[in-house]
């Protein structure tokens, strides 16, 4: 999974192994719903100053998180008759 590596006594302190493309897509998926204007998460517990900044944070994970594309090397169909 790419990623910066980051240097915070919160984290682990050893890399992250490859999580499974689902797992990633449910996980880039809830920080979308989190970041939602209607979820209120903004509004409500990030200090106005921080919106942005914060915002920005969630930006960064949901694209380390989004999984790749499919592969366009493996054909849908075989056209061949």
């Amino acid at each position: 999974m790419p990623g910066r590596p980051i240097d915070t006594g919160y984290g682990p302190e050893a890399p992250m192994p490859e999580f499974p493309a689902d797992l990633r897509t449910l996980a880039a998926e809830a920080l979308a719903r989190i970041a939602a204007d209607d979820s209120g998460l903004v509004s409500n517990w990030v200090e106005s100053g921080d919106a942005r900044r914060w915002l920005a944070m969630v930006a960064a994970l949901r694209a380390v998180l989004d999984p790749p594309p499919a592969s366009m090397d493996i054909p849908l169909f075989d056209l061949e008759t």
